[in-house]
C-alpha cells in the first residue's frame, strides 16, 4: 500500500524543495522503506530539453532517455534510485495528452475542461505504477499562488480527499526571512503562504521553514498557531555547509518522524545514517585541497552545471580532498593572455554545451592543458572541442570545426543523422524539431584494451548516459591517431566515438557521454575519482 507525500513551496522559489524531497526520501530509506520521487512542473514546455540553462538550470537525463528537471538529479544522488519517464511531467505534457484524447474521441463529445480532465490526467500520472514502493514523494514545482500551478494543487487536493488520510501527507516549504535591520526573523510570509494554500483547500500537515538563522520557540509557536499545525510539525531547515548534511539535520529536527506520525505509523523502524555520516565526515575533514577550473559559458548560473559540480565533489570524497571549483567564462577568453588564471589550476574541465558562443575560449583552454601537461577532462562538447583542437593545431586540418556553427564540408564534428538503440533506428536531419531529437539516455560503449579509460573503469564494456546531436566524424580517426589522440571508446558498431585520450599526457580524456549524471556521493563515478586524483598528483 503506497503512501503519498506531496511537497509544495511558498513565499519564494529556489528554497530547496528538491533537496528537501530528496533528503526526506533518503531518511525514509534509512528506516528501511522503499521510495520513489516524482516532480510535477507547471510550465507549458513539454520538457526542459529546449530551455536555456539560464532559465531552468541543467537538463538532467535519465537512463531511459528522458530530459527532466534538475531536481531528479538530486533524487537519484540522495536515494540511488534511477528515475524514468514516469517521474517528471509538465503542463505541456499534460495538455498534450488531454488534447490527444479529445482528438481520438475518448471524451465522447463532452466538453473538455481543467476539472475534471486535466486534473484527472495529473492524478493518473501521480498514481501510476507505484504499487511496489512504500512511499511516493511528489514535488510540485513553482510556488503556491502561481496561476499555472493551480491544476496541480487542485489534483493533489482531490487525492487528499480520495485516499485514506493515513496514506497522504502534505508538506509545505516556506521562507522565514531574517531582517537584519530589525534583528529578527519574520513569520508573516509563512503565514500568508499557508493562508494561500488553505484558500485552495489544502491544509499542510507539516511546515518546513527555511531560514539562515535559528527560529526560536516563540516564533515556532506563532507559526503553529496561525498556520493551524502543531509545534512539532514546524520543522526548521537552516542553511548548511553541504547539501549532504541535510538528511541528518532534518532527522535531528524531527522531519521524518513527524511525516510518519501524520500517517499514523506507530511502529517506526530505527534509522541508520552511517553512510551519510561517512560522506559528511569526508567532506568536512579533507586531507588536502585541489583546484580545478571549469571552463564554460553558463557560469552565471551554477545550477546549469549542478550534476557536474556534485560529481566533482564526489571525486573529492573518493580521494579525501576538498575540490575547489574555479569558474572561467569561456566567452572572456580571447587570447592566451586570458589564460593566466590557469597557471594555479591542478586540473581543467570543459563541460557539455551547445552553440558557437565561447567555443574559441574553450579551445584555447584545451590547448593550454595539452601543452602544459595539466590533467584535462572533456565532457560531450568538451570532447568534441578537444578533437577540433588536435585537428587544427597538430594534424593541420585547416578550419577544423563543427557543422553546428560552420558550413565547411566534411566537418570534424558533424550532425548525427542515424543511430540505433534497442534494435530500433532513429533518424534526424537539419529540419527536425529540436525537442527530444538528440541521442538521449543510456547507450553501450566498447573501450579499447590497455587504454587509460578502460583501466579506470576496470572493464571494456560500459553503459553511460548521452545527450547530444553532433558526433565526431569517424573518417578523421586514423589521421588524428597519428598525432597521439587515440580513439579508445567506440559504439558497438564502431561508428560513433565515445572516448578519446591523448598519448603521452598524464591525464587527458574526452568522453561523448555525461558521466556526471551517474555519480553518487556513496559511489563516485570512476572517471571523476580518477580525474581528481590526477589533479592531486599534478600538485606534486
Amino acid at each position: 500500500m503506497t503512501r503519498y507525500i506531496f511537497i509544495t513551496g511558498g513565499v519564494a522559489s529556489s528554497l530547496g524543495k528538491g533537496i528537501a524531497s530528496a533528503a526526506l526520501g533518503a531518511l525514509l530509506q534509512a528506516r528501511g522503506y522503499s521510495v520513489k520521487l516524482r516532480k510535477l512542473d507547471p510550465y507549458l514546455n513539454v520538457d526542459p530539453g529546449t530551455m536555456s540553462p539560464y532559465q531552468h538550470g541543467e537538463v538532467f537525463v535519465t537512463e531511459d532517455g528522458t530530459e527532466t528537471d534538475l531536481d531528479l538529479g538530486h533524487y537519484e544522488r540522495f536515494t540511488d534510485v534511477n528515475s524514468s519517464v514516469e517521474d517528471n511531467i509538465t503542463t505541456g505534457q499534460i495538455y498534450n495528452k488531454v488534447i490527444e484524447r479529445e482528438r481520438r474521441g475518448d471524451y465522447l463529445g463532452g466538453t473538455v475542461q481543467i476539472i475534471p480532465h486535466v486534473t484527472d490526467q495529473i492524478k493518473e500520472f501521480i498514481l501510476n505504477n507505484n504499487k511496489d514502493v512504500d512511499f511516493c514523494l511528489c514535488e510540485i514545482g513553482g510556488t503556491v499562488g502561481d496561476i499555472e500551478g493551480l491544476p496541480f494543487f487542485e489534483a493533489i487536493r482531490q487525492l487528499g480527499n480520495e485516499l485514506p488520510s493515513s496514506r497522504t501527507c502534505f508538506v509545505h516549504l516556506t521562507l522565514v526571512p531574517y531582517i537584519a535591520a530589525a534583528g529578527e526573523v519574520k513569520t508573516k510570509p509563512t503565514q500568508h503562504s499557508v493562508k494561500e494554500l488553505r484558500s485552495i483547500g489544502i491544509q499542510p500537515d507539516i511546515l518546513v521553514c527555511r531560514s539562515e538563522r535559528e527560529i526560536n520557540s516563540s516564533e515556532i509557536n506563532k507559526i503553529a498557531i496561525f498556520c493551524n499545525v502543531s509545534q512539532n510539525s514546524v520543522i526548521q531547515a537552516p542553511d548548511v555547509d553541504t547539501i549532504y548534511t541535510t538528511p541528518k539535520v532534518y532527522m535531528q529536527n524531527g522531519f521524518d518522524n513527524q511525516v510518519l506520525a501524520s500517517m499514523n505509523i506507530k511502529r517506526v523502524p530505527k534509522i541508520n545514517l552511517r553512510k551519510w555520516n561517512k560522506v559528511v565526515n569526508s567532506i568536512n575533514n579533507p586531507k588536502s585541497e585541489v583546484n580545478i577550473a571549469v571552463v564554460g559559458k553558463y557560469i552565471g548560473l551554477k545550477d546549469a552545471y549542478k550534476s557536474l559540480t556534485e560529481a566533482l565533489t564526489h571525486g573529492g570524497i573518493a580521494n579525501k580532498v576538498k575540490v575547489n571549483i574555479h569558474w572561467l567564462d569561456s566567452e572572456a577568453i580571447k587570447n592566451k593572455n586570458d589564460l593566466r588564471g590557469l597557471k594555479k589550476m591542478n586540473g581543467i574541465l570543459v563541460p557539455g554545451g551547445f552553440g558557437k558562443r565561447g567555443v574559441e575560449g574553450k579551445i584555447l583552454a584545451i590547448n593550454y592543458a595539452r601543452i602544459n601537461k595539466i590533467p584535462y577532462f572533456g565532457i560531450c562538447f568538451g570532447m568534441q572541442l578537444a578533437v577540433i583542437e588536435t585537428a587544427r593545431n597538430q594534424a593541420g586540418v585547416k578550419g577544423a570545426s563543427s557543422s553546428e556553427f560552420s558550413k565547411r564540408k566534411n566537418s570534424v564534428i558533424g550532425l548525427m543523422t542515424e543511430w540505433e538503440k534497442d534494435q530500433k533506428k532513429f533518424t534526424r536531419d537539419d529540419e527536425s524539431d529540436y525537442g527530444g531529437t538528440m541521442r538521449l539516455g543510456s547507450y553501450p560503449a566498447i573501450l579499447k584494451s590497455n587504454s587509460l579509460v578502460s583501466s579506470i573503469y576496470k572493464s571494456k564494456n560500459i553503459q553511460e548516459r548521452h545527450r547530444h546531436r553532433y558526433e565526431v566524424n569517424i573518417n578523421y580517426k586514423s589521421n588524428l591517431e597519428k598525432f597521439g589522440l587515440k580513439f579508445t571508446g567506440l559504439s558497438p558498431d564502431g561508428l560513433l566515438t565515445e572516448a578519446v585520450e591523448l598519448e603521452g599526457h598524464p591525464w587527458f580524456i574526452g568522453v561523448q557521454f555525461h558521466p556526471e549524471l551517474k555519480s553518487r556521493p556513496f559511489s563516485p563515478h570512476p572517471l571523476f575519482a580518477s580525474f581528481v586524483k590526477a589533479s592531486i598528483d599534478n600538485k606534486k
